[in-house]
């Protein structure tokens, strides 16, 4: 009787070990990274702790982060789908007036995660329909919003390669079928 119990044990354990590594393969295939940018408000209102801990807590790995002080130049060109609106120059502004801190974000769906967490754009809207949201929490307005996150693939890959330049060779394996 002993023999072919042990002998289950050995088939059992062997079985997890080779599901846990096609779990494990299959889940970095889904794997995303994404850019998060915790705004001027956000840093200099004391919020950068919550919102780190509130990232971990949601499954999130801070892949790469960094404090920045973004000058005009920075700003204009991060931004530069949104040079022509009326709301540019108070962006350019306030994008400006302090630092910000950048990370890589990366778990599995991260972007529409990422997007999910901060809540709609209108922190004060946030407050009503999103009220665990970062953004409700922490944000004031449209453009004091707390935080920034990629929209999609593309701008994932654009805006960490923007801030992340020695991410390269990650992010493009990353995204090759773009």
């Amino acid at each position: 009787m002993r023999p072919s119990f042990v002998g289950f044990i050995t088939i059992f354990v062997l079985s997890l070990f080779v599901s846990a590594s096609c779990s494990s393969i299959h889940g970095s295939i889904k794997t995303e990274k994404t850019l998060a940018i915790i705004k001027p408000d956000g840093l200099l209102g004391n919020y950068t702790d919550d919102i780190r801990r509130t990232v971990v807590e949601y499954g999130f790995r801070i892949f790469k982060e960094k404090i920045v002080q973004l000058d005009e130049a920075t700003v204009k060109s991060f931004y530069a789908e949104h040079s022509s609106k009326s709301f540019f120059s108070s962006l350019l502004k306030y994008m400006t007036s302090g630092p910000v801190l950048v990370m890589v974000l990366e778990k599995d769906n991260a972007i529409a995660d990422w997007r999910a967490l901060m809540g709609p754009t209108d922190a004060s809207k946030a407050k009503i329909t999103h009220p665990h949201s970062i953004r409700a929490k922490c944000g004031l307005d449209m453009q004091k919003n707390c935080v920034h996150g990629s929209d999609s693939t593309e701008s994932a890959q654009r805006e960490i390669l923007f801030f992340f330049k020695e991410l390269s060779a990650d992010v493009a394996a990353e995204h090759d079928e773009l």
